[in-house]
C-alpha cells in the first residue's frame, strides 16, 4: 500500500517515515498509509503559505466563492463514499458519517456565499469634510489544529472561512483520522486554489505546534483542555491571535414536569451517539427527585438496548470507541465512579464481536454526586452519570459547578423554568427539550470558562477571528 503525502505548495510531499490509519471496528483493517511530516515539512508549509498570501489576500470574492462552491459540490456528490471512509476510520455509524460529510459540504457552500458578503461602513467624521471607511482585511497565515472526532466537518468549518476571507492555511489534522483530512485537502486543491493557499501536514503536535505558533499569524485549535491551554498560552505569549475550543462537561437537567419519552430520547442521543465523542455530549444528567426513579429506569433500559457493532453495519446505533487510549479512559472513569459509590445501571463492560475492535457498552451510572471525578473530568466516551437534586435552583447550581461551559440542556414543560435556565446557566449554548449535541453550521459555536477562548466559530461570527478591522480617514483630495 503506497503512502499518501502531505500537501505543501500545491504538491504532494512524501517522507521516509509513515503511519497507518486503523479501523477501530476492526483493528486488523489498515485503511491507508500516510507520510509523517517532520520539522522540515512543517517549515516548508508555513513558507508556502506566506508566499501565497502575498497574492491571495488580493483575490476577488468571486475567485474565493468559486473554489469553496466547487469543493462543496464535490463533497456533497461524494457523501456516501466519504461518509463510509469517515465511519471506517473514526467509528461513527454510517448514517452519522454521511451526515457529517453532508454538513462539511454545506459549510463550504455557506462560506462561499460569505466571501461575496464582505461588509464595511462609511461614516462621516466629527471633523467637517472627513470621511471614515471601516473595512475588514485577512489576518494572514492561519494555523489550524484539528481533532479526530469530527475529521471532516471541523476542518471544513475552519478552512472555509479562512479561505473565504483571503487568508492562507497551514492545516494539521489529527493523526487518528488522516483519511478524511487528505480527501478534503485534495478536493480543495483541485477546486481551483493557487499553490500554497492550503497546506496540510501530517505531523505530531509536539513537532508542528511550536513551529506553527512561531510562523503563523493566528492559530485556531480544537481539542482537549490541557492541550488547548498550552496552545493558548504559547500563542498569547507571542502576541498571536488565537481561538480555542477545548471541550465540555455538559449538563442536562430533567425536571419533574418533563415529557419522559422526549427527555430519555434527548439524553440518549446526546450521551451515547457518536460513541460519546462529541464535546457537546451530555455527560452529567441532573434529575429532580419527583421524576428521577422513572427517568433512570427508562433511560437505563434504552441505554442497554442500543445496538453496538461495526460502524458500517446495518442497524448499528453506536460504533466502537475511536482508539485504545479513549477506551482506557472510559474504563478507568467507570471503575473510579464505582469505587466512589456510583451504581452502574447499564453497560460498564467491554463488548466483543467477530473482529477485534475498541468496543465498549454505553454506560449509565446512577447515585453519583457532584464532587465525584466522573462529574468533574471529561471522559469523551459513551459514559453518562446521574446526579439527583431537589429542584430547579439546585439543578442550576450543580450544572454550573464545573470549570467548563460549552453546552447545557433542560427538559421541561415550564416556560418559566426554561427561561430561568437559559438566563442563569453558564454555558455558551443552551438547548431546551433537545439534545445538547447537534448544532447548526450557520450560527455561532462556542462556550465559556475553560471550554472556549477567543471569538466564536461558524456562521457570520467567524469573520471576527479570520479578519482584522481597518479604520481609514480621508480628507477630500
Amino acid at each position: 500500500m503506497s503512502a499518501k503525502g502531505n500537501l505543501i505548495n500545491g504538491e504532494w510531499v512524501f517522507t521516509d517515515k509513515t503511519f497507518n490509519d486503523i479501523n477501530p471496528s476492526d483493528t486488523n483493517d489498515i485503511i491507508g498509509t500516510y507520510s509523517t511530516a517532520g520539522e522540515a515539512e512543517v517549515k516548508a508549509a508555513i513558507a508556502a503559505a506566506k508566499d501565497a498570501f502575498q497574492t491571495w489576500q488580493y483575490s476577488t470574492p468571486q475567485q474565493r466563492f468559486d473554489v469553496l462552491d466547487n469543493a462543496g459540490t464535490e463533497v456533497l456528490a461524494r457523501k456516501a463514499e466519504l461518509g463510509a471512509l469517515l465511519s471506517r476510520e473514526e467509528g461513527k455509524t454510517l448514517p452519522e458519517g454521511i451526515g457529517e460529510v453532508t454538513r462539511a459540504g454545506h459549510i463550504l457552500k455557506y462560506f462561499a456565499g460569505e466571501a461575496l458578503r464582505a461588509h464595511g461602513e462609511v461614516l462621516d467624521s466629527v471633523r467637517p469634510g472627513v470621511k471614515v471607511e471601516i473595512t475588514r482585511e485577512p489576518v494572514g497565515i492561519i494555523g489550524l489544529i484539528c481533532p479526530w472526532n469530527f475529521p471532516i466537518a471541523i476542518p471544513a468549518w475552519k478552512i472555509a472561512p479562512a479561505i473565504a476571507f483571503g487568508n492562507t492555511v497551514v492545516f494539521k489534522p489529527a493523526e487518528l483520522t488522516p483519511g478524511c483530512a487528505w480527501e478534503l485537502a485534495d478536493i480543495l486543491n483541485r477546486a481551483g486554489l493557487p499553490k500554497g493557499v492550503l497546506n496540510m501536514i501530517f505531523a505530531r503536535g509536539s513537532v508542528a505546534g511550536p513551529l506553527m505558533i512561531d510562523g503563523c499569524d493566528a492559530i485556531s485549535f480544537t481539542g482537549s483542555v490541557p492541550t488547548g491551554t498550552r496552545v493558548r498560552d504559547q500563542a498569547v505569549a507571542k502576541g498571536k491571535r488565537v481561538q480555542c475550543e477545548m471541550g465540555g462537561k455538559n449538563p442536562v437537567v430533567v425536571l419533574d414536569d418533563a415529557d419522559l419519552d422526549n427527555a430519555v430520547n434527548s439524553v440518549l442521543n446526546s450521551s451515547f451517539f457518536s460513541s460519546g465523542h462529541r464535546c457537546t455530549a451530555s455527560s452529567r444528567i441532573i434529575v429532580t427527585e419527583g421524576i428521577a426513579d422513572r427517568f433512570v429506569e427508562a433511560l437505563g433500559k434504552a441505554t442497554a438496548a442500543i445496538k453496538v457493532g461495526d460502524s458500517r453495519a446495518d442497524g448499528v446505533q453506536m460504533g466502537p470507541i475511536a482508539s485504545q487510549e479513549q477506551l482506557d479512559i472510559a474504563r478507568d472513569a467507570v471503575t473510579k465512579a464505582k469505587s466512589e459509590g456510583g451504581v452502574v445501571v447499564a453497560g460498564g463492560e467491554d463488548l466483543t464481536f467477530g473482529t477485534p475492535g475498541y468496543y465498549y457498552a454505553p454506560t449509565l451510572i446512577d447515585k453519583t454526586t457532584a464532587d465525584m471525578a466522573i462529574n468533574k473530568e471529561e471522559v469523551f466516551g459513551p459514559v453518562a452519570s446521574v446526579i439527583r437534586v431537589k429542584d430547579l435552583d439546585e439543578a442550576i447550581a450543580v450544572a454550573n459547578d464545573t470549570e467548563m461551559g460549552l453546552s447545557a440542556g433542560i427538559c421541561t414543560k415550564s416556560l418559566k423554568a426554561a427561561e430561568t435556565f437559559k438566563r442563569k446557566i453558564q454555558s455558551g449554548m443552551v438547548m431546551v427539550n433537545l439534545p445538547t449535541a447537534g448544532v447548526d453550521y450557520h450560527v455561532p459555536f462556542g462556550g465559556r470558562k475553560a471550554s472556549s477562548f477567543g471569538p466564536r466559530e461558524q456562521g457570520a461570527y467567524a469573520v471576527e477571528f479570520y479578519t482584522i478591522v481597518k479604520t481609514a480617514y480621508q480628507f477630500p483630495l
